[in-house]
């Protein structure tokens, strides 16, 4: 991934798109009944990569939403990146055969290292590593437990495993647009060689530009959300300065 992705995000939870504040299942907004059908508009937009979570499969350590994942993985032809409930080899190797481009293995990164390698072994360049941190400190289960990890210890690990990316998600932003928190994502970036990916907060244009300023230039991409979802980020001018960035 040598461009900067952009990657609207779709979360699961009772087969709806919602959006999360701060993981807490129960502050949820239910923006879209019909996730496939949000899929197709986002694909529509012009938009290259799709991230999604099964919400619902993060709490319960299983995948819970595969219905709605299956119909978004039959409704566009854009890749798709998924996490959620993704902690057995079994469930990496049904999702990756059903057509999902890219797992992101969360939980099980800091309780089972070992899955990860081993699959990142076996599928070159489709898995991906879930950090999500509260105080710099990682947070697993959904988000309802906090390690005694950081995010740097748990990244070192994956070094030269073959990991595709990172995806560094500040908790305590996710939901709240309150713009990306670069300054930790950018650290991280500069001190694993795994591409990282932000993700939480990102609330505008301003955030995007950020984004591809040349300080933030070891940055794959970043997942965008409830801005995209609530109009305050506008897709056309988001992607417009990405393919601007890339043509230079």
């Amino acid at each position: 991934m040598d461009a900067v992705i952009l990657f609207p995000a779709i979360d699961l939870k009772n087969g709806e798109a919602v959006r999360l504040q701060q993981g807490d299942m129960g502050r949820a907004t239910l923006f879209n009944r019909d996730p496939a059908a949000q899929a197709k508009a986002f694909a529509q937009q012009g938009f290259e990569y799709l991230h999604i979570v099964d919400l619902d499969g993060a709490f319960a350590g299983k995948p819970v939403n595969a219905a709605a994942v299956e119909r978004i993985l039959a409704a566009v032809k854009i890749p798709v990146q998924l996490g959620g409930g993704i902690r057995e080899r079994a469930t990496v190797e049904a999702w990756l055969g059903k057509g999902v481009a890219r797992v992101i293995i969360g939980t099980a990164a800091v309780r089972n290292p070992a899955l990860v390698k081993e699959a990142a072994r076996a599928h070159p360049a489709r898995v991906a590593v879930g950090l999500d941190a509260r105080d710099g400190k990682v947070a697993v289960e959904g988000w309802a437990e906090t390690s005694e990890l950081t995010v740097l210890d748990v990244a070192k690990r994956f070094e030269d495993a073959g990991v595709a990316a990172i995806v560094y998600t500040d908790v305590s932003r996710d939901g709240m647009l309150e713009g990306l928190n670069l300054d930790a994502t950018i650290a991280l970036a500069d001190a694993v060689s795994v591409p990282v990916i932000a993700s939480g907060g990102l609330a505008s244009l301003d955030d995007v530009r950020a984004l591809l300023a040349p300080r933030a230039k070891r940055l794959a991409g970043a997942i965008a959300g409830r801005a995209l979802y609530d109009g305050r980020l506008d897709a056309a001018a988001a992607l417009k300065l990405m393919r601007a960035a890339r043509a230079a």
